[in-house]
């Protein structure tokens, strides 16, 4: 890349315009089976401040959650793998190639995952804390489709053309690589948390909806919608998007039954989203999400190589059995999921992936 004419900074491509050491650069990859049989999710990410590369990548299987998670130095091998772990950039914006190599895990295989459609670029992040950056980041969401094999615990897999969708972010957030500096008394800048991003789509209409409200931070609404019948006609905006959940119970962390999002386009059409779980949902510690065996999540440290491995049993909405039989109640899970789409000209049946995180006081869906 410095033999490019594409250099955005005054320094070479091993650097950043940000000393910040949350600086991360990160692939994510989700694969549904539309019959609910099964789940996949793989991620790589590189944190040029930090001199790390990581990545996870879980499959869940008949109930269970197979989870490989790595890391190792970053420089001075710019490769897109880590460990067993590689993402193969195929045909930019296109393909990629998912290898998952056997290492003496329980899972390994071969997939490629390939655009039905084009990306989708969000509204940019900024939120200030206490006068101090916390999230000033990029993301492009795309839908796709996946095929190809595992090899799970011995079993084969197929894999053919899977409901998918992906993600690439980058810039500066919260939680990467350090542990966040105390600046104010412990729940004075939040009383609830609600984060809904859904990718989805159907054979007529197709995108993503992400809302974020944080008490004491703006409220953060991005989302685009693609007729896929006129595709080229582009994007099509999105002004307004309220969400409605029924939870399993009163529980900690709140799990939904049923959410629907009911949308206003730019045009003024309404658009409902009715979203029904298909299957269990990933438990994305497994994946390093705030994971790793020694709870310190993404972007840390952790050697020139590194290599975890584990099953978990996803069964119960809330709990997860850990490979020790302990439980955990993960905050954050990733919900396949049925969607049915409702509007003017646009009733149609797909699927997609919801995460939902809702804690706290939350006046909006009625929950305190």
């Amino acid at each position: 890349m410095d033999d490019t004419l594409s250099h955005q900074i005054p320094t070479t491509f091993d650097h950043v315009g940000t000393s910040d050491p949350r600086f991360f650069d990160r692939y994510w990859f989700a694969v549904n089976d539309p019959a609910g049989a099964g789940a996949l999710q793989f991620t790589l990410g590189a944190y040029q401040n930090m001199n790390v590369m990581d990545g996870g990548f879980v499959v869940i299987h008949q109930g269970r959650q197979l989870n490989v998670r790595v890391s190792r130095s970053l420089r001075p091998d710019y490769d897109t793998q880590c460990g067993p772990l590689r993402v193969a950039v195929i045909e930019p914006l296109r393909r990629f190639g998912l290898l998952v190599t056997d290492a003496g895990q329980a899972v390994h295989g071969e997939l490629e995952w390939t655009a039905v459609m084009p990306a989708q670029e969000e509204v940019p992040r900024f939120t200030r804390v206490r006068g101090r950056v916390v999230e000033e980041s990029r993301r492009f969401d795309q839908i796709g489709e996946c095929s190809g094999w595992l090899s799970i615990e011995g079993t084969r897999l197929d894999i053919d053309c899977w409901w998918a969708a992906r993600d690439h972010s980058w810039g500066v957030r919260q939680a990467m690589g350090i542990v966040e500096p105390v600046t104010g008394l412990a729940g004075e800048a939040s009383t609830g948390r609600l984060f809904a991003f859904l990718f989805f789509s159907t054979d007529v209409v197709a995108g993503h909806v992400q809302l974020a409200e944080f008490s004491g931070q703006p409220d953060h609404l991005t989302a685009l919608l693609t007729d896929r019948r006129h595709p080229e006609l582009g994007d099509i905006g999105v002004t307004d998007a309220s969400l409605a959940v029924q939870f399993f119970d009163d529980g900690r962390p709140r799990r939904f039954r049923q959410a629907s999002f009911d949308l206003r386009l730019a045009d003024g059409r309404p658009v409902a989203v009715e979203l029904q779980p298909l299957g269990p949902s990933i438990a994305m510690p497994g994946l390093g999400y705030g994971g790793y065996d020694d709870g310190r999540g993404l972007g840390v440290w952790r050697g020139v190589d590194h290599l975890e491995h584990d099953v978990w049993d996803v069964t119960h909405h809330r709990d997860v059995q850990r490979a020790d039989g302990s439980l955990d109640r993960p905050v954050h899970r990733i919900q396949p999921v049925h969607v049915t789409v409702g509007g003017e000209g646009i009733d149609s049946e797909g699927t997609g992936s919801m995460t939902l995180i809702a804690e706290g006081s939350l006046p909006r869906l009625g929950v305190t």
